[in-house]
């Protein structure tokens, strides 16, 4: 069987334009970090290994796979970032953004795995960020999301959105970073269609 994350985990990524509360568990993910504007060249490049070793991995895994094996196939998952800036300045300078891309792994896949996968990359690749890449689990826990359509300069006005069922549901948001979801490739796709999952942590207004 191939798990498809599309079709099989709908909770996660099958996100409508109206806001809800979800509990995130432990997840699996391959990480690079880095700082200033996502239109840099240095942000391709990174997306560019993190993407390179993710199917390094999938293909490694499909091929070790046992017939006998309830997911003998997986979809590679979307990338996503979170995304933070250190000013304390009221609107969005891109130069002064702090992030950390990743791209999700199946909890089958183990440390080792990633490892041999980050190698066979080496040994056909030169990318200077090859060595930054790991290999880490997080947990987000409850959070707020929304899928946001449409340019990711207008991505403000969803966050109003999502502030303002805070309020109504008795939520306070944690920290000043929120993670966004890919669910396409911005260059590949008329920005009226793009779409991505906003979301950021919460705790209970009386915490």
């Amino acid at each position: 069987m191939k798990h498809e994350w599309k079709k099989q985990e709908k909770e996660i990524y099958g996100v409508k334009t109206k806001p809800c509360a979800i509990d995130i568990p432990v997840l699996n993910y391959i990480i690079l970090s880095g700082s200033g504007n996502p239109n840099d060249k240095i942000f391709s490049d990174k997306v560019a290994v993190l993407f390179s070793i993710a199917y390094k991995i999938k293909m490694a895994y499909k091929a070790l796979a046992e017939k006998s094996s309830e997911i003998t196939d997986y979809s590679v998952y979307p990338l996503e970032g979170i995304w933070s800036m250190d000013s304390e300045k009221e609107y969005l300078v891109k130069e002064e953004l702090q992030y950390r891309i990743m791209i999700r792994q199946p909890d089958f896949i183990t440390g080792e795995m990633f490892e041999n996968a980050r190698e066979a990359v080496r040994n056909w690749k030169c990318n200077p960020y090859l060595t930054d890449v790991s290999f880490e689990t997080i947990c987000d826990g409850k959070c707020i999301q929304v899928l946001h359509k449409g340019s990711f300069d207008d991505e403000p006005a969803s966050f109003e959105i999502m502030d303002a069922y805070c309020m109504e549901h008795g939520y306070r948001r944690m920290g000043k970073e929120h993670r966004e979801i890919y669910l396409n490739h911005a260059n590949r796709t008329e920005t009226s269609n793009l779409k991505t999952i906003l979301r950021y942590k919460v705790t209970d207004m009386e915490n």
